[in-house]
């Protein structure tokens, strides 16, 4: 697997060097799947960014922290859990505004051209004049 041209890429010696640790120690954490160097077309070691940082965490977990070796692999794992989980997060959480910002949009008017039924007050009519009495009506 070689690096794509154009990218950083150190040497396992050159490494070393800049961490004061010994080149077998990084040929350890190979080993043990703590770093993943790409190689060149000549099988030497390629060490980009991304493995420097990784292994100034390794070496921040084991120098200052105490951690051994199968506490490292543990911890870089959970790390990568996370930055996976808060990826996802963030991602749910864009979702979400745009859902809300499309349901909070005040409605547009509506343009409806068919009738609509209205309905008419009907007022109440007087009562029928009372019939009078037929004793009444004779006089």
């Amino acid at each position: 697997m070689t690096k794509p041209r154009g990218r950083a890429a150190y040497m396992i010696s050159a490494v070393a060097e800049k961490y004061a640790i010994h080149p077998q120690t990084l040929r350890l954490y190979e080993r043990e799947g703590l770093l993943k160097p790409s190689r060149s077309d000549g099988n030497t070691r390629l060490y980009t960014e991304e493995d420097l940082e990784r292994l100034e965490v390794i070496l921040e977990l084991t120098r200052e922290l105490g951690v051994n070796l199968a506490g490292v692999e543990i911890i870089l794992n959970m790390r990568e859990k996370m930055a996976a989980m808060q990826a996802q997060i963030e991602q749910f959480i864009a979702q979400l505004n745009v859902e809300l910002a499309r349901n909070l949009r005040p409605p547009e008017p509506e343009t409806r051209t068919g009738l609509m039924r209205v309905a008419r007050s009907v007022e109440p009519q007087s009562p029928a004049p009372a019939a009078r009495p037929k004793a009444a009506r004779k006089a």
